[in-house]
C-alpha cells in the first residue's frame, strides 16, 4: 500500500476532456491498495482571466479581497475532477485548501505553510476515496482565506506529502521530466533520472520553470521525494532526493532568468558600517538582493551593485534615494543571469572557464560573477541570454 500525492498545473485540468484523461490514467496506473491526493491548480488560464476581472473592477484591489476571488478558480477545478471520478464508478471528495486543514500566516497573496492538519483528508482515504485538494491556499488562524502565490499548487502538494508520510509526491507538468536546459529552446538537452534537493532548489531559484523553489525548500526539510513527469506520457520522469547516485554527471543544468535588475550606488563612503545602511534599508521593505559587488576603495569612495528582481527595482531606488544618504543611484533593467549548478564542481575544477569560454566565443561580455560550491551564475545582458544558454550547454555538455 502505497501513500502518493500527485499535483496537476492548470493547463493539464483546462478542459473537462484533459480532467476525464486523468482520472483514466490514475484508475488505470493505481494499485488495488493505493491512496491517492491530487492537488490540483485552477483551469487553464482561468488565474489570469480573474486578475484581469479584477482589475477592471479595481487596479488597487485589496489583497485580502483578491485572494477570496483568486482562491475560486481551484474550487471549481476540484467540484469537477471529483465529479469525473464519480462518474468512472470510483468515490472521490473534494476539499478547499482550508477543508484540507492548510494553515498559513496572514500574508495575503503570498501566504506562508504554517502547518498541515489534514484531519478531513485522512479519513476521506481510510473511507477509500479518492481525495482532490485545491491547491495554491489555505487559511489562517482567523479565517481568512490566503494564497500562496505563483506556483504555489506545487508548495500545497508538498505540504500534504509531508503531513501524509506520503511514499511520493508526483508533479506532473508539460514535459517529462528535469532537463539540463529547457528543451523547448536548447538542442541536445538530457533528461535527469535523478538530482538532489539542492542542485534543484538552485535550479529552481535560478529561473528554471520546472517546479517552485519554495516547494523544494519544503521537500528538502521534510525529506518529501518528489518525482517530475509528463502529465501527457506515461514515462518515468526525474526524481528528486536527498541523496542520488555517488557517481552522477559533473554539471545538472544550465538556467537563465531574466527578472534580473543591477542596482549600482556610485561614490559611497569607504567606511565601516556603509554596507549594513544600504542593506538594512532595502531588508526593511522585504526586497530580496541577490549578487553583490562592490569595487575596491579610492579617494575615500567605493561603489556597490547589486541585483533584485525588476519588479522590486523601483522600490529600492525609491527607498535609497529618500534616505538622503544615496542620491548617486542607477537602475540597469536589460540584464540577464545564466547559470550552472551541479554538485560534481566542488571537486573539479576547470568548469568555471568553460563556462567563460563559451562566453567569451559568442562575444557575450560578464558584467557580474557569484559563485558557490554547486553553482556559478553570470550577470549579461538580456539579449544574449538565450544564446548563452545554448552556448554554455554545447560547451558542458558536447
Amino acid at each position: 500500500m502505497a501513500t502518493l500525492v500527485k499535483k496537476f498545473g492548470g493547463s493539464s485540468v483546462a478542459t473537462p476532456e484533459k480532467m476525464h484523461g486523468i482520472v483514466d490514467r490514475i484508475l488505470r496506473e493505481r494499485q488495488p491498495d493505493d491512496r491517492i491526493v491530487l492537488v490540483v491548480s485552477a483551469m487553464g488560464d482561468h488565474t489570469d482571466d480573474l486578475l484581469t476581472l479584477a482589475a477592471k473592477v479595481n487596479p488597487e484591489m485589496p489583497k485580502r479581497e483578491l485572494d477570496m476571488l483568486l482562491a475560486t478558480g481551484e474550487q471549481v477545478s476540484i467540484a469537477l475532477m471529483a465529479s469525473a471520478f464519480c462518474a468512472k464508478g470510483q468515490p472521490a471528495v473534494s476539499f478547499t485548501g482550508a477543508q484540507a486543514g492548510i494553515k498559513t500566516n496572514d500574508k495575503h497573496s503570498k501566504a506562508s505553510i504554517l502547518d498541515v492538519q489534514a484531519c478531513q483528508v485522512k479519513q476521506a482515504l481510510d473511507e477509500g476515496k479518492i481525495v482532490i485538494v485545491a491547491g495554491f491556499q489555505g487559511i489562517t488562524d482567523l479565517g481568512q482565506i490566503t494564497t500562496l502565490g505563483r506556483g504555489g499548487s506545487d508548495t500545497s502538494a508538498v505540504a500534504l506529502a509531508a503531513a501524509l508520510h506520503a511514499d511520493r509526491c508526483q508533479i506532473f507538468t508539460d514535459v517529462e521530466g528535469v532537463y539540463t536546459a529547457d528543451p523547448r529552446k536548447v538542442r541536445n538537452t538530457r533528461k535527469l533520472e535523478e538530482i538532489t534537493f539542492d542542485e534543484m532548489l538552485e535550479l529552481a531559484s535560478l529561473g528554471a520553470q520546472v517546479l517552485n523553489n519554495r516547494s523544494v525548500e519544503l521537500a528538502k526539510k521534510y525529506n518529501v521525494e518528489l518525482e517530475v513527469l509528463s502529465s501527457l506520457n506515461p514515462i518515468p520522469g526525474t526524481v528528486v532526493k536527498e541523496v542520488t547516485k555517488m557517481e552522477g554527471m559533473l554539471i545538472k543544468g544550465v538556467a537563465k532568468d531574466t527578472d534580473v535588475a543591477v542596482i549600482t550606488i556610485l561614490n559611497v563612503p569607504d567606511e565601516p558600517g556603509t554596507s549594513f545602511k544600504i542593506f538594512g534599508l532595502l531588508a526593511q521593505k522585504n526586497i530580496n538582493v541577490d549578487i553583490i559587488l562592490q569595487s575596491t576603495g579610492r579617494d575615500g569612495k567605493k561603489d556597490i551593485s547589486f541585483t533584485c528582481s525588476e519588479g522590486e527595482a523601483d522600490t529600492a531606488l525609491r527607498v535609497l534615494k529618500e534616505s538622503g544618504k544615496f542620491q548617486d543611484v542607477t537602475c540597469d533593467e536589460t540584464c540577464a543571469k545564466v547559470s550552472i549548478v551541479g554538485a560534481g564542481m566542488q571537486s573539479h575544477s576547470g568548469v568555471a572557464s568553460k563556462m567563460f569560454e563559451a562566453l567569451s566565443n559568442n562575444n557575450i561580455n560578464i558584467k557580474m560573477i557569484s559563485t558557490s560550491e554547486i553553482k556559478i551564475s553570470c550577470i549579461i545582458d538580456r539579449n544574449d541570454a538565450d544564446k548563452a544558454v545554448s552556448a554554455i550547454h554545447d560547451m558542458l555538455f558536447d
